[in-house]
């Protein structure tokens, strides 16, 4: 890694990397990915945390990882922790203020939206009996199985009929399934 600007994440430099993460947290609709722009705006050009091509390299190890698109997120946030430990000395344990600096970041990027879907859920739940609930939620249906659907034909739209008859016959029964049952998805 660069030597970048100063950062000392156990202080103020810290509070305000949670707090700028936390905002952009609900702004993220689509993927984190959608607020990258804002995250290199903040860490590269006005802290100077990380250089360009640090944060390029966070964001192409990121995403050819498995896993969700979300892992960006606290690849940054162990760069720039990593970058703190060598502010302030602390070359040995290196590792430790990685882990805060990920964990830092990855929390202050999912606890709101988790925040408010559990709320909303909890809100759903207990105004479930309502006429508005109700029809919001027969409303979603099919937008959902629409997206279902569409996501299925997508994955199987490279076959064609004769070599991927098991595939399309698979995803039709599994549809079917879900649709006619109250069979949990990942349960088949």
């Amino acid at each position: 890694m660069e030597q970048g600007a100063e950062i000392w994440l156990w202080g103020s430099q810290g509070w305000a990397l949670f707090l700028h993460m936390l905002s952009l947290s609900l702004m993220a609709i689509g993927g984190a990915i959608v607020v990258a722009p804002d995250i290199h705006r903040y860490m590269v050009e006005e802290q100077q945390w990380l250089s360009h091509a640090e944060f390029n390299s966070a964001i192409a190890l990121a995403q050819i990882s498995p896993g969700p698109n979300l892992t960006f997120i606290p690849v940054l946030g162990w760069m720039v922790g990593v970058q703190s430990a060598r502010t302030m000395g602390w070359t040995d344990t290196e590792w430790l203020m990685g882990v805060f600096g990920a964990l830092l970041c990855l929390l202050a990027m999912v606890l709101p939206s988790s925040i408010l879907t559990y709320g909303a859920t909890q809100w759903a739940h207990r105004h479930r009996h309502k006429k508005s609930v109700t029809a919001f939620r027969k409303g979603l249906l099919p937008v959902v199985f629409g997206l279902v659907i569409s996501t299925a034909y997508l994955m199987n739209a490279h076959l064609s009929w004769p070599e991927g008859w098991r595939v399309w016959l698979l995803s039709t029964g599994v549809a079917l399934t879900v649709w006619l049952t109250r069979v949990h998805l990942l349960l088949l």
